[in-house]
């Protein structure tokens, strides 16, 4: 493609709804064309999540898009997903470009001016994926059809005109009504937009797909479009989700045949589920182990027969605080530090098991009493912490990622639950049963989470051994070859890799009534005011703006009355 002097290949995945699929099938078709020697990378120009990551030049990312990267064999990087909207509330999200926070905005602030300033940065980005890749695999985000919103639109189709690459909607069968939702999507679509739309990929289809033909005939009739794939529905596909309950690996543990306990007996973690938990994928790696059962559980009760209680990580700490003590979870988990039960906090689990915290950046609630279990005290900078930590804990190398405002001092305890090589701390507490980290993703060391699954065994009073040989990264590796599986085993690959090589076929009709072609933002020719180029290497973006142009030291949430669009509903 890129070898012989033509703009790189280019797809854009959007999807009939949020959660049809589009990740997967993103993933999917970047491990095939990885697996055919294509130099491929994935791109997201606008993601909704509080599932994050950080890269290694310390920029902070979908988690999504880091998975995607690594079904493309190459390494994440901010150029992947310019625009993270991190939601503290269904009316404002922290808005991340290209890889640092730049402040806080409400939907309304962000959706009359904010976004269509981004449109240069976003294309920049992709463009700079396009000069060094053969391929970029692009994912658009909830529908192309949400016509409310297409006039700032930087994700779906106004990506799709800016950039001139064709687009495939994957609808979700299992939902049912995947023909009506085919049509609609396209109908509702401007002439010019429509023309962009090559065709579909039916996702989670059970059953004999020539009962399926009839329809899929019949819909290329009605819009002159065809049909790339029917890909089988497939139990346990663990990948790293963008929100939700679900959980990858965890998943796939439940619902497939997997090696026995090593030991005579399983553990079970029970995981808080907190309001708006972040990386919940940091518990993939313990479900992942033969013989541990992970669950969320949001009563006291539940935590009764639980081995290990889990505090995850929060974009509202103040808030899950409150709500563990509403529900009564807080007593609970309480009552096992006494009684010596293992309990784990990762990020803002671990601050909320501190004895105090102070925050005027995030709740802006000030001083808040912690759960008292660790000797520490919380302060939230205005800063946001991102790294890619490496250290050792209970004899085992662990590496991690970090991604907080708030800032931990310890004034005590039984030891540091990170250290480096010569002993000395570098995150976290540990008293008695009860730890506490800011770090995500140090279960997937392997040896480490061995370690503390025998930790938490011996208090727990079980008799489990964790098996010798789990990898999680064999595991990850197994699930995208699985994605990549389902693409070349039950999509069209070769009319998909025409369409990413030549774009959409000429001549494709207009299926009424199309809607009309309001401006868009992909044809601004500037934007209203400068934002950042796409210059992600460099730590030195702007870190306090507002839409109005003013800067602040932190943008306080405008519009609050404003019901008439959300973060949640109008930029997935």
């Amino acid at each position: 493609m890129n070898g012989r002097g033509k703009t790189a290949g280019g797809l854009l995945v959007a999807g009939t709804t949020s959660d049809a699929g589009k990740s997967v099938v993103t993933a999917g078709i970047c491990r095939w064309l990885v697996r055919q020697g294509v130099k491929v990378a994935p791109f997201k120009a606008q993601n909704m999540s509080l599932n994050s990551f950080v890269t290694r030049e310390g920029a902070e990312i979908g988690r999504a898009q880091a998975m995607q990267a690594a079904a493309a064999r190459v390494e994440p990087t901010a150029l992947m997903n310019p625009v993270l909207l991190k939601p503290g509330s269904d009316r404002s999200s922290q808005v991340v470009l290209l890889g640092k926070p730049v402040g806080e905005l409400s939907a309304r602030g962000y959706h009359a001016g904010r976004q269509e300033q981004l449109l240069g940065t976003v294309t920049d980005c992709l463009a700079e994926l396009r000069r060094t890749h053969d391929a970029v695999i692009c994912e658009g985000a909830g529908s192309p059809a949400e016509i409310n919103l297409r006039r700032t639109d930087l994700v779906n189709m106004g990506l799709a005109r800016a950039a001139r690459i064709p687009v495939v909607v994957v609808g979700d069968i299992d939902r049912g009504g995947v023909f009506a939702s085919f049509f609609g999507t396209t109908a509702l679509l401007a002439k010019e937009d429509q023309a962009l739309i090559a065709g579909y990929l039916v996702n989670k289809f059970r059953g004999d797909v020539t009962l399926l033909e009839p329809g899929l005939e019949m819909l290329r009739s009605l819009t002159g479009r065809r049909t790339y794939g029917v890909l089988p529905f497939a139990h346990g596909l663990g990948i790293d989700e963008e929100d939700g309950m679900g959980v990858s690996l965890r998943g796939a543990v439940r619902e497939s045949v997997v090696a026995p306990p090593a030991g005579e007996d399983i553990l079970r973690v029970a995981v808080c589920a907190v309001p708006l938990m972040s990386n919940f994928t940091d518990v993939d790696a313990l479900a992942a182990e033969p013989g541990v059962v992970v669950r969320f559980v949001d009563r006291p009760e539940e935590l009764a027969d639980a081995d290990l209680v889990v505090l995850p990580g929060t974009r509202g700490t103040v808030r899950a605080l409150e709500w563990l003590r509403e529900r009564g979870l807080a007593d609970a988990v309480a009552r096992r530090a006494a009684e010596g039960r293992p309990v784990l906090g990762i990020c803002g689990g671990y601050q909320m098991l501190g004895e105090h915290i102070e925050d005027e950046v995030e709740s802006r609630a000030g001083a808040v009493d912690g759960l008292g279990l660790l000797p520490v005290r919380v302060r939230f900078a205005r800063e946001k912490t991102l790294a890619r930590p490496v250290g050792r804990a209970l004899g085992e190398r662990v590496e991690g990622y970090e991604i907080h405002h708030g800032v931990a001092e310890v004034t005590g305890g039984d030891e540091a639950f990170l250290s480096d090589d010569r002993g000395q701390s570098l995150d976290g507490c540990r008293v008695g049963s009860v730890w506490g980290t800011h770090w995500h993703g140090c279960l997937e060391s392997d040896g480490f989470r061995r370690a503390f699954l025998r930790e938490v065994a011996r208090a727990a009073g079980r008799r489990f051994v964790p098996a010798p040989d789990t990898s999680f990264a064999a595991l990850r590796e197994e699930q995208l070859d699985r994605l990549g599986d389902l693409i070349e085993e039950h999509a069209d690959t070769g009319a998909l890799l025409r369409l990413i090589e030549e774009g959409a076929p000429a001549g494709l009709p207009f299926v009424p009534p199309g809607a009309p072609d309001v401006p868009g933002i992909s044809a601004c020719a500037e934007p209203k005011e400068p934002v950042p180029p796409c210059t992600w290497r460099s730590p030195d973006h702007p870190r306090e703006s507002r839409a109005d142009g003013e800067t602040v030291a932190q943008p306080a949430v405008s519009d609050a009355s404003d019901h008439s669009a959300s973060f949640e509903r109008g930029t997935r």
